[in-house]
């Protein structure tokens, strides 16, 4: 991650695009509470950015819905939450954008086959010894 934007792979997408805002953290308090804003929320529009090509941005945004965000108040330095954030942010890019190798259907080998063959034998001989005798003539 620089300091002008986040690296997705070969994207860069930058950072003026990326809407970052600032809150307090929740949680127990204390001399420190309710004066600090430390807790970080970032997040990224596809529809409006201009990273990537236009077929790399329509995959990210079919599969996040067109926004992309991350929080983080981990710490209690406001500059530190701000680069886990953006880290979060740039892995979901990341993992929205991913192409998926597509799925090339295999047959079964033979020997595969038999052993299910087999134990399809098996379990039906299994279910014959069950059987109530047959009544004799």
């Amino acid at each position: 991650m620089s300091e002008e934007w986040l690296e997705v792979g070969s994207v860069r997408v930058p950072l003026d695009e990326v809407v970052i805002r600032v809150r307090p953290s929740g949680g127990p308090g204390g001399q420190h509470a309710n004066r600090s804003a430390t807790a970080v929320d970032v997040s990224w529009s596809v529809r409006e950015s201009t990273a990537g090509s236009a077929r790399w941005r329509a995959r990210v945004e079919e599969r996040t819905g067109g926004v992309i965000r991350a929080s983080s108040s981990r710490f209690r330095s406001q500059w530190q939450n701000r680069r886990a954030a953006l880290a979060v942010l740039e892995e979901r890019i990341g993992e929205a954008a991913r192409e998926e190798t597509p799925r090339r259907a295999t047959r079964p080998t033979r020997a595969s086959a038999t052993r299910r063959t087999d134990e399809k034998r098996r379990r039906a001989e299994t279910k014959v010894t069950r059987r109530r005798p047959l009544a004799e003539e």
